[in-house]
């Protein structure tokens, strides 16, 4: 089990941190403003608080889960230096403040460059890994669909880090598929956009991915 630094006080960082106190790992959680977590930590057996750089110095892997516009951000409060050599499961998706039309995201990157590949050049010696964004926070932490495990889409250029993250999405009841590099984010962040659309558009969030081969 690993010591997990939850980064981001928001949803996606406590439907997060339950799944890795669930599955046995110690969780710290990091926020720019710990006091924020007061509550979280007082109602949840085993919580720990920390500002991001107190979070990723403990850490044995951390899981970025901010607002895509504030990641870079944290990136850098969190402290490359704290990062470095370390899984860090980049769970974010670079929206734009700009409103949806006709149920489809903006997004404040174009094809050529991806949110994670910018985080990567902020921490060049952490081992980046995407994963947990494309799908809703409800469906984070063990799915359950008719048909099976839902397709959680991965990358990054540190195979070992991938082998861990796999682990861990194993343990969290999905389906993984490596798409390879870190400009293979490119392809992955936009599926947030793809994902979105019927809940935008009054169909209902209750979907996952899964990615079928012969």
């Amino acid at each position: 089990m690993s010591k997990v630094a939850v980064l981001g006080s928001g949803q996606v960082g406590e439907v997060l941190a339950a799944g890795f106190l669930k599955h046995g790992h110690e969780v710290t959680r990091g926020s720019r403003d710990p006091s924020k977590l007061a509550d979280w930590k007082a109602k949840t057996q085993g919580a720990k608080t920390g500002t991001f750089a107190e979070a990723a110095q403990w850490a044995d892997v951390v899981v970025l889960a901010v607002k895509g516009a504030a990641a870079e951000a944290v990136v850098e409060q969190a402290g490359p230096q704290n990062l470095a050599n370390k899984t860090v499961i980049d769970a974010t998706n670079p929206i734009a403040d700009a409103p949806p039309r006709n149920g489809v995201l903006s997004f404040f990157t174009n094809l050529d460059e991806s949110l994670m590949e910018r985080l990567q050049k902020k921490a060049p010696s952490a081992r980046f890994v995407k994963a947990f964004s494309c799908v809703g926070n409800a469906f984070m932490v063990n799915p359950s669909f008719p048909g099976g495990p839902p397709t959680m889409f991965i990358c990054g250029d540190d195979k070992g880090a991938k082998a861990e993250v796999k682990a861990i999405l194993d343990q969290f009841g999905w389906e993984t598929a490596d798409m390879g590099a870190v400009e293979a984010a490119r392809a992955i962040e936009p599926l947030c956009i793809l994902w979105c659309i019927p809940g935008l558009s009054g169909g209902g969030w209750t979907h996952a991915f899964k990615l079928l081969r012969l």
